[in-house]
This record gives structure tokens, sequence and C-alpha cells, in this order.
């Protein structure tokens, strides 16, 4: 029998790593101590590594500003992280606006509403489509449409200078999630995560399934954020190869069974190509 840490460690811990993460830009800018300055779009770590995020950097782009070395050298060093341990992580262990969604969707399951709306009334594709839209308009208007609007950012400056209209940001998406659309913003709307799901299809960090463990409790389906990327509980053995899993880790906790493990991708194809 699992105990209360075993059900929980992955969410403790994803929690530690987003308010750690909101720590120190804070202190970065209220005590000067530098170790990760700027914001989640672009951020300097430890005085010397570059980190940018792609999606922004992409914007800048077909935007026609001209980028220079360190931002375009801390992109790939995000993309090829990302491509490794599994693009949509960043909304899971990084992102601020995670919380927000987490707690909504948490209390649409006690209050019940994901019984009142048992099918999903809009397509997880719509966020490519706004990432496609908004690179449009980045190159129509001159400027990173996305970044100019995003929530994310809205919020993670709120955190840092105090958060103004953060809060309409907050509310906006929590009551969005709430009453409107499970794992609404996340899960169908946000370009951000639509870029990483794209990024994260080479990862080698998976989410395996192993089917002769399995009673069909339903429990991760309950609590995943990316159903739709669990088609295989029940059926088979085999990783999730979606890059939209977000890598959370609460499928894993919630399972009594011992049917869902993180495993690495085996780069070699073959019946064994998962190394647990």
């Amino acid at each position: 029998m699992k105990t209360l840490l075993d059900k929980y460690r992955f969410l403790i811990a994803r929690r530690i790593s987003q308010v750690l993460i909101m720590v120190l830009y804070v202190i970065a800018n209220v005590y000067g101590i530098n170790f990760l300055t700027g914001n989640l779009s672009s951020s300097l770590l430890a005085g010397i590594i570059p980190l940018s995020d792609p999606y922004a950097v992409l914007q800048m782009f077909v935007a026609g500003a001209v980028i220079s070395i360190d931002i375009i050298v801390g992109a790939l060093i995000i993309t090829i992280f990302y491509m490794t341990v599994g693009g949509r992580a960043f909304c899971s262990w990084v992102c601020p606006v995670n919380m927000i969604t987490d707690l909504a969707n948490y209390l649409r399951r006690k209050l019940g509403f994901n019984q009142i709306q048992k099918k999903q009334p809009a397509s997880r594709n719509i966020r490519y489509w706004v990432l496609a839209i908004s690179l449009v308009i980045s190159f129509f208007m001159g400027l990173a449409a996305f970044e100019f609007i995003s929530p994310i950012s809205m919020v993670h400056r709120g955190i840092i200078f105090g958060l103004g209209f953060g809060w309409a940001a907050i509310l906006v998406i929590f009551l969005f999630d709430l009453f409107v659309l499970k794992n609404g913003w996340c899960g169908h709307v946000c370009p951000l995560g639509g870029a990483y799901s794209l990024i994260g299809k080479t990862s080698l960090i998976r989410v395996h399934h192993n089917a002769p463990n399995c009673t069909a409790c339903m429990k991760c389906k309950e609590v995943c954020p990316e159903v739709q990327v669990l088609h295989m509980v029940t059926k088979e053995s085999i990783p999730v190869l979606s890059g939209e899993c977000t890598n959370c880790g609460r499928c894993i906790e919630v399972c009594d069974d011992d049917a869902l493990n993180f495993s690495i991708k085996n780069l070699k194809k073959g019946k064994d190509n998962e190394v647990r």
C-alpha cells in the first residue's frame, strides 16, 4: 500500500520546483542575488548561462527582430533540454499558472463538475491554431504577439513586482478552468504548451504503462491533465509517446497497482525499447 508521501511525491517536488524558481527571480530583483535573473522568456543562470524560451524567440524572429547570439544560444539550450526530458515538463514543473489550473481542476473533481460535463466541448488542437495565429500576427505587427498578452508573463511579473493586473489573469484562468472547460487553459488554449508539446516529441523520459498490473481503476485518467495520452491504459504495455504529456507524474502517484512508472526510452528500436 502506498504511503501518503508516495501518493504526492511528484506533486510536492513540482510545487517546490515552481516556487523555488519564482523565489530565485524575486531575490534577484529585490536583494540583488543574481543566481537567476530575467523572466521566463529570457533569463541568465549564474550570470553565465543564457536561457531563452524558444517560442518567444520564434515570435521575435518572425516579427523581424534582430536576435543576439546569446538569445539564440539560450533558446538552443532550452530546446535541447526539453527535447530530452519532455517539453511539457515546463508546464508542470516550471510554469506558475500550473498551480492555478491544478487548483481549479482539483475543485472540479471535488464539486462533481466533471460528471456534469461528460464530453469536452473543445478540441485540444486549439492551442496549435493559437500558436500558428500568434506567429502570423507577430509577422504582420512586428512584435511578439503572445508575449504581449501572455497570462503566464502577467502572473510571473506580478509575483516578482506585485500582482496588479496579474490578479485579473489569475482569476480569469481559474474561473475558466473551474466552470467552463476542464483543463481549459493549459490543455486546450495555451500556445506555449503547444510549442513545448512539439519540442517534447523526441523526449527520452516517458511514462510507461504495464498492462498486466492494471486493474482498470481509472484513477490515472481522473487526475491526468492530458487524458488522451493515456489511451493505452487497460490495453497494452507501451510508453506514452505523445509530446502532450506533461510528465507531471500524477498518474504514477495515484496508481495503486504500480501499472505506471517513469521510464527512459531506448534509442535502439525493437521489442524492449524501454529501460525502466
